[in-house]
Order: C-alpha cells, then sequence, then structure tokens
C-alpha cells in the first residue's frame, strides 16, 4: 500500500488516533488533520513518531478542519504532493472532528444559554465539514473507485443526553449528510458509512459535563 493514504480529521486524540495508528501498521500512509495547542503538540509528535515507526509516511497539518482557506490549503497541498508519486490516492477518509458547545439551550440566565453562533459552529464541525471535505477531495481527483468515507457518529444523535443537544443536532446531521454522500457517490465505487463505536472513553466524551454518569449507563445497558 506504498501509494494509499488515509485522510484523518482529528487525528490527535480519540477514535481518529487510534484509528490511524491501526491503519500505519497494516501498511497505510497517513494524513493527518488535527487543532492542538503547544501543550498538547508533543503527544501529537509522539503519535507522528509512532506512525513512522511503522515504515510508512506521515503528514500531519494542524489547522481548524472548519476553515474554509485551511480545508483548501491541505487539499491542493495533497494533490501536489500526489503529483510525484505514481498512483498515490486516498483510500480512506475518516470524519472524526469532536468540537462543540456542549449547553443547554433553555437556562435561567441567558448569558448560559447556546446561542446562534456556538450551535451553528457545532453543526459546521461535527456535521457539514464532511460534506465540504468531500467534495474537495472528489473535485481534485485525490479519491479514486475502491474509496472508503467514514463518519463517527454516536448514539447520542438518536437520543436527548443533557447539555448534548447541539451535538446531538449535529450527529443526526452528518449521519443524512452520510447516507446522501453514499447515494452520490455510489456510481464512482466509492462507499461512504457511519461508524457508531458506543460509549467509549475518550478526551472527548470527558468533556460532557455527567460522563461518569453516561459510562455507568452504558455498562448497565
Amino acid at each position: 500500500m506504498s501509494n494509499q493514504y488515509a485522510l484523518i480529521l482529528g487525528v490527535s486524540s480519540g477514535f481518529g488516533k487510534s484509528v490511524a495508528l491501526a491503519l500505519a501498521k497494516d501498511g497505510m500512509n497517513i494524513i493527518g488533520v488535527h487543532l492542538d495547542r503547544s501543550t498538547t503538540m508533543p503527544d501529537v509528535e509522539i503519535l507522528k513518531e509512532d506512525i513512522l515507526k511503522c515504515g510508512v509516511k506521515a503528514d500531519f497539518y494542524n489547522v481548524n478542519a472548519a476553515d474554509a482557506g485551511k480545508r483548501n490549503m491541505v487539499l491542493d497541498s495533497i494533490k501536489e504532493k500526489f503529483s510525484s508519486e505514481k498512483d498515490a490516492t486516498i483510500k480512506i477518509m475518516m470524519h472524526s472532528l469532536a468540537f462543540g458547545s456542549l449547553r443547554q439551550f433553555i437556562t435561567d440566565d441567558e448569558k448560559d444559554e447556546l446561542n446562534q453562533k456556538q450551535l451553528e459552529m457545532t453543526l459546521d464541525v461535527m456535521g457539514s465539514s464532511l460534506v465540504y471535505w468531500t467534495q474537495g477531495m472528489i473535485r481534485r481527483g485525490l479519491m479514486k473507485a475502491g474509496g472508503k468515507i467514514y463518519s463517527m457518529t454516536s448514539s447520542g444523535g438518536r437520543r436527548q443526553i443533557q447539555y448534548y443537544g447541539a451535538v446531538s443536532a449535529a450527529k443526526a446531521l452528518l449521519e443524512s449528510f452520510t447516507r446522501q454522500l453514499a447515494m452520490e457517490l455510489g456510481k464512482q465505487d466509492i462507499s461512504v458509512n457511519a461508524l457508531c463505536a458506543g460509549v467509549t472513553e475518550t478526551p472527548a466524551l470527558s468533556k460532557i459535563p455527567g460522563a461518569d454518569k453516561i459510562i455507568a449507563n452504558a455498562k448497565q445497558r
């Protein structure tokens, strides 16, 4: 798989990190997109080193995946890189972006409520960005027949959890976009699927208020 790449959106932690390592061990090159501050960059560098130890290539971009300019910059950079590699292709794209607002819709103090900017940001990062990255990738010819696109959803997209309202809506949106892309890209022999892994102890889960109760409830079920 020397000419095959996996584009992982949200590569530095949680599912994105685990999948990147697993694919690297199977011999697939990794292109990772992440957004980290200086305090967490040492962990990112360790991840990149672990991937390189597998004997594959690793290209990381520390950018906001929801920013249109940054997205185009990354995709243009990949296209330029592929121009010098025979038959290079993105075999897998994984959307595992976990950045959203965890606020209630209705509170006693209006300042504590989810506002329009926070809601739209959550929907954009965790839902709509799947469409934009896919459009840009396909338009540039970076993925060919046989390619696979995966989005990470959650059971929270179908049930209500305290403080999870905006993310729940984003996951429902993500699933709808996944189905639409699957329908449209099927004729190109590109598959699009949503993965629902269940409650998993990741950095993203730990940020949800009452995460310990969610974990306990999952174990009980």
